[in-house]
């Protein structure tokens, strides 16, 4: 499976990890499905609920943050299609954490944000067997 995003899509990322350097930022990933490919939409941010001490390495989405983007998404006949957020002066590659904390099927988008400027953007997804994350390819269009 591939995740399809337009230019601007990737641009709002990058901008939302800039934004909220040096905590981590995050946000959902909303859009459809075409045959093997999740088609992003829009991209959904969120405020980092983690307590403030721990947001430079950790991000926390509420439960009533998972309804709130839930409802949005349904409202436009979408779906949640995965995640995103950035490691702040660490590499666009998950954690174990964010391992532990993962679902499958969701795409999971990482940006690397290094004092204050975004550079790699990676998309994962969990592995069948849970045991770890595949790299998924990005595809870019245009329009």
């Amino acid at each position: 499976m591939t995740i399809r995003f337009r230019p601007e899509h990737l641009s709002a990322i990058r901008r939302h990890g800039e934004a909220t350097f040096p905590d981590e930022c995050c946000g959902f990933l909303v859009g459809h499905l075409d045959g093997e490919q999740k088609v992003v939409s829009e991209t959904y941010p969120v405020n980092n609920a983690r307590e403030s001490e721990a947001r430079y390495n950790r991000f926390l989405i509420p439960p009533q943050a998972v309804m709130e983007a839930e409802k949005y998404a349904r409202g436009k006949r979408l779906h949640i299609l995965g995640f995103y957020h950035s490691h702040p002066n660490a590499e666009a590659r998950p954690s174990h954490f964010d391992l532990d904390h993962a679902w499958p099927f969701y795409s999971y988008v990482i940006v690397s944000v290094k004092n204050g400027e975004s550079r790699e953007l990676n998309s994962w997804r969990m592995a069948e067997d849970r045991s770890a994350f595949q790299p998924e390819a990005i595809t870019v269009q245009d329009g």
